[in-house]
């Protein structure tokens, strides 16, 4: 059973499938060997589907990409892709362009997505492939703008702030189960938000522009 189906399973009973709301979302997330977007390797993205109805559990991805260089010991501790693993994923040009099918004309939703956006960028110039430019939502800038208190108390990072949501991962430092902690984060930014916004992209973001200032010391 692959980590996906895993979290599927444990979440399925708290989210709905029922017919798909017009707006769709993708929250996003990737392993990498290191943490230079500029210089290390994209090891594997995770994808999630949200609406205004919750989670589409049934609507997400999970890739592996292949990768003859893994990165050191400790890394591969962290992210949990071994050599043996990363050898038997997708090369990256293909891998890239499942991501853009799978994604299509969606906006894009990540935690400190600036690295995400990086790294896949990076990995798409050399790959030569053309990614679309999808709008991004920073799901840890929202939570800055809606609980700006916890942020200047110190909370920053994702585990922080899913503390502070009640998420319980089911795993941790794995582009699936981050996306999708992140999608329940982003639930729960969201009907913090409200009224004073709506299940709106757009509206969202500029939500969490109003605190951009706040994210720059993170």
């Amino acid at each position: 059973m692959t980590i996906a189906q895993t979290i599927a399973n444990r979440w399925r009973q708290w989210h709905s499938h029922g017919a798909p709301a017009p707006a769709r979302w993708v929250v996003l997330d990737t392993e990498t060997s290191g943490l230079d977007p500029a210089q290390d390797l994209l090891l594997a993205i995770g994808g999630v589907a949200v609406d205004a109805k919750g989670i589409r559990l049934a609507d997400s991805i999970e890739i592996v990409l292949y990768n003859d260089c893994a990165g050191g010991r400790d890394n591969i501790v962290v992210h949990g892709i071994g050599h043996g693993a990363q050898r038997e994923g997708i090369p990256v040009a293909e891998a890239l362009q499942e991501l853009v099918g799978y994604v299509a004309d969606a906006p894009c939703v990540g935690f400190h997505c600036a690295f995400d956006r990086a790294v896949l960028a990076n990995a798409a110039r050399q790959a030569g492939v053309a990614l679309p430019s999808w709008p991004w939502l920073d799901v840890a800038m929202l939570a800055a703008a809606i609980d700006p208190q916890r942020y200047s108390d110190g909370c920053r990072d994702l585990d922080a702030w899913l503390d502070v949501a009640g998420v319980v991962m089911v795993a941790r430092h794995n582009a699936a189960a981050d996306a999708l902690a992140t999608a329940e984060l982003l639930l729960h930014m969201r009907a913090r938000a409200e009224p004073r916004t709506r299940f709106d992209h757009a509206a969202l973001t500029r939500l969490a522009g109003q605190h951009r200032w706040l994210t720059r010391t993170n």
